[in-house]
């Protein structure tokens, strides 16, 4: 059995560096951090998080120093099952970007109702109960 202090590491680092959407977007909200959106074109074409800015993992090398560094940095893609935002967020972190990873990726941020974009146009759905924590 691993020791516990070792588990502990291991979720304090968790803690540390993830980020939920409720977080990300009070953050976002406050100006403490700006939402990167890690997916192809045509991904961020069917639709994105309101206010995100596009750095697809293949476009890192020509895109880095268009990101603000006086933000955290919240990196996502699709969902829990995408890991787009985990190797873009090494590659930041290494570049010593302050870097956070969304938890639940856009998949969560539509699943909790908040904003989204498609063509221009901003909208959002009805939370689903399942995710939030309003009734």
């Amino acid at each position: 059995m691993t020791d516990l202090g070792a588990r502990l590491a291991h979720v304090d680092a968790r803690l540390a560096y993830e980020i939920d959407v409720i977080a990300a977007r009070e953050a976002v909200e406050a100006g403490e951090a700006v939402l990167v959106d890690t997916r192809r074109l045509e991904s961020w074409r069917h639709g994105h998080i309101a206010g995100a800015l596009h750095l697809p993992k293949t476009e890192i090398a020509s895109g880095i120093d268009s990101l603000p560094r006086d933000r955290t940095i919240v990196v996502y893609g699709w969902g829990p099952g995408c890991n787009g935002g985990t190797s873009t967020a090494r590659v930041l972190l290494a570049a010593g970007l302050d870097v956070r990873e969304l938890l639940g990726g856009y998949e969560y941020w539509v699943r909790n109702g908040f904003d989204t974009e498609s063509g221009g146009v901003v909208s959002h759905q009805s939370p689903d109960p399942l995710v939030t924590a309003e009734s």
